[in-house]
């Protein structure tokens, strides 16, 4: 590898802002606010939005889709043209 044009990566803690779940990996994402995390380290936070504690496929609060009603409003949109 060339030397001098890749990105830092560093360790940063990813929040989950709707979960509320935190957890320590390396990125070469930056954040421009800092966390003091368990081992007494400040390190870089980046709040994400949906996480494995937020998702509903992972924490089984899934939405069942009413696909005959998309159906029935798409023909009443296009008709029978399609």
């Amino acid at each position: 590898m060339k030397t001098a044009i890749h990105p830092a990566y560093r360790p940063v803690v990813f929040r989950d802002k709707s979960g509320g779940l935190s957890f320590l990996g390396r990125s070469t994402a930056t954040g421009d606010r800092t966390v003091a995390w368990e081992d007494g380290r400040s390190y870089p936070v980046i709040d994400v939005e949906i996480s494995s504690a937020s998702h509903p496929f992972y924490t089984g609060r899934s939405r069942v889709l009413d696909t005959a009603g998309r159906v029935e409003q798409f023909h009443r949109r296009y008709g029978d043209r399609y």
